[in-house]
């Protein structure tokens, strides 16, 4: 964000270092989202990562009025009373949806674009705003290089909606989705990301598919049932898709609209990477949209088959024992997801090992070059050369790390402990130290340190191994 809101291009130094890329390698490279473009002027009057938060917090809540206008639509024909009580209750468990809760939790992700453009893309769409649901299309697909896939599945919905009300606009629409949102996903991996200096296959975790996307197509294609055995193998991944679904009451089920969930999902039930499985990171929030507003289409219609069934009383009845009973269940998977901290003292107050960290990051000097903790860099991107402390050593004039609690990217706390110790055997002394915090400082050459690989050095980039406990808890990675 500090690339783009001093009018250049997105670079992380603490991406590239450590993952081997060059150092003027831009993000763009890495995954396809200029629409972090538009919040450079923002970061421009406050350049702080603190500004992500806020902006993120605030776009997910811009889709509380855009459900309640989802609900409203669904809803068309009933009693004002009924349309407002579906959109109060829609409104609702978006606001304190559990997908949402986790990925806040996690920190800034283009996810934030994405959840409110896909609410709106599908508002516009029962809207019959063709316009808007292109823009929204467009918009999406500049939010992340895999988005342009859920396009074209709704603009297969929209095609057939169309069709079988005998809109031609609306099929159009639906038709030009169709065939332009995978065209631009497809041109944004094979072509832009490369472009951009990627690494062509660098996220490929497909491999009991296939070593690539074309092996992988051709396997499927001589063994179709390949993908449903991928797909339920762990057994976790089943609980996930049932977890996504069943904390709606498998309302989205009843809704076309659900097909727009199927791109994502089988991105991660298909993956060999067990951080893709559980209910733990930001990748539900990029699903909740499709369900939750499925999940209304669905209880707008059982409500208007209620109506035509019981004349004498047709108002609430079916929004009575279907949405209630979906939000209930939807807000009660909140509870361990997030919702209770909201409340909980103990989830505003940081603990002594975040004080430590942050403590230990005030006492950096300003333009110094350190290799810190994956949790506190941001603090010092602003004011100090940053990379993430890991297994190489980088000859950095300070290394801030935990050595009791595991963090990102190393293996155990056990490694922690030792690349402190390599250190501090070859020219490195430690100056602070608390509740599993040390920051050491470097007082020899830089190439006393056995294995040390400044930035800039030649590397090629490597994909990262996922950690193999993780995945098999749906809560717990």
């Amino acid at each position: 964000m500090r690339g783009y809101a001093h009018f250049g291009l997105p670079r992380s130094p603490i991406k590239n270092v450590h993952h081997g890329f060059p150092p003027g390698f831009s993000l763009l490279g890495d995954h396809f989202s200029p629409i972090l473009a538009l919040l450079a002027p923002l970061y421009r009057l406050w350049d702080d990562p603190r500004t992500l938060l806020v902006v993120q917090a605030a776009l997910f809540a811009c889709g509380v009025p855009i459900v309640r206008r989802v609900a409203d639509r669904c809803f068309a024909g009933s009693s004002p009373r009924t349309r407002r009580y579906a959109a109060d209750l829609a409104g609702l468990v978006h606001a304190l949806a559990w997908p949402l809760l986790t990925a806040s939790r996690r920190g800034f992700h283009e996810v934030a674009f994405a959840v409110p453009l896909l609410l709106l893309m599908f508002e516009r769409g029962l809207a019959r705003r063709h316009r808007g649901v292109l823009l929204c299309a467009a918009l999406l697909c500049c939010t992340k290089e895999d988005l342009g896939f859920v396009v074209g599945v709704y603009g297969v919905v929209l095609a057939v909606r169309g069709r079988r009300a005998r809109d031609r606009a609306t099929t159009a629409t639906g038709a030009a989705l169709a065939l332009l949102g995978p065209a631009a996903s497809l041109a944004a991996i094979g072509w832009v990301l490369p472009a951009m200096g990627g690494v062509p296959g660098y996220y490929w975790s497909y491999d009991r598919l296939g070593p690539d996307a074309g092996a992988a197509v051709a396997h499927v294609a001589a063994h179709p049932w390949l993908p449903l055995t991928v797909a339920a193998d762990p057994p976790v991944k089943l609980a996930l898709v049932a977890w996504l679904f069943g904390t709606l009451l498998l309302l989205p089920l009843g809704s076309a609209t659900a097909w727009c969930a199927l791109p994502l999902i089988a991105e991660r039930v298909l993956s060999d990477n067990p951080n893709h499985w559980p209910v733990l990171y930001h990748y539900d929030a990029f699903v909740w949209p499709v369900l939750l507003v499925a999940a209304v289409e669905t209880a707008g219609r059982l409500h208007r088959g209620e109506r035509r069934r019981r004349r004498e009383r047709p108002e609430r009845r079916a929004v009575r024992r279907w949405a209630p009973a979906a939000a209930v269940l939807c807000l009660a998977a909140a509870l361990p997801t997030g919702l209770a901290g909201l409340v909980s003292p103990g989830a505003w107050t940081p603990s002594p090992r975040a004080r430590a960290l942050a403590d230990a990051a005030a006492r950096v000097p300003s333009g110094a070059f350190i290799a810190a903790d994956n949790n506190v860099a941001p603090r010092l991107t602003a004011r100090a050369r940053v990379v993430i402390a890991d297994p190489v050593p980088r000859g950095a004039d300070y290394v801030l790390l935990r050595t009791d609690e595991l963090t990102y990217p190393f293996d155990s706390t056990a490694g922690q402990r030792a690349h402190v110790a390599l250190l501090l055997a070859h020219g490195y002394q430690r100056i602070w130290q608390r509740d599993g915090v040390v920051l050491l400082h470097r007082t020899g050459p830089v190439q006393a340190v056995p294995g040390v690989r400044p930035p800039g050095a030649p590397a090629r980039p490597l994909r990262e191994r996922p950690p193999a406990r993780g995945g098999w808890n749906i809560f717990h990675g």
